[in-house]
């Protein structure tokens, strides 16, 4: 279904989980109360995933609709709403530290950074190579 969607959503949402999973290891002996920061951490780690699939169906209805700009400013600010909401939840019911649910949202940001990485890498565990379309050769091939 994410595939579908976005094909690089899945290896985004990788991406999120793995800087979660690596933040929660080297955090996790550092800090005196370990159970609200892991839940704090993977708070941030699901909404930054939850975030990113909003994105891409919100990017899917723009392009195939011929969304206005209203709507993606409206998307976008609903988007952050969420953030803030899920944030206010944590602080006052003590779900979770702040801090660390926000390292979790930065997994969005990290994530976005290193997917050409993890693209490349899943390539070659796959064992295919990336198609790419070389202008000069197909020329030169047709006459």
């Amino acid at each position: 279904m994410l595939k579908r969607l976005n094909k690089v959503l899945p290896e985004l949402i990788l991406g999120i989980v793995i800087y979660g999973v690596v933040v929660w290891l080297a955090g996790i002996w550092f800090v005196e109360d370990k159970l609200l920061y892991s839940t704090g951490l993977w708070i941030g780690v699901i909404l930054a995933a939850g975030m990113a699939v909003h994105m891409a169906v919100v990017l899917e209805d723009a392009v195939s609709a011929g969304g206005s700009q209203g709507k993606l400013i409206t998307m976008s600010l609903l988007r952050y709403g969420a953030v803030v909401i899920v944030f206010g939840c944590i602080t006052y019911f003590h779900l979770g530290n702040p801090i660390a649910a926000f390292a979790g949202v930065m997994g969005l940001k990290i994530a976005a950074y290193l997917q050409p990485i993890f693209h490349k890498l899943i390539l070659k565990l796959q064992r295919r190579e990336e198609c790419s379309i070389d202008y000069k050769s197909n020329q030169e091939e047709s006459n």
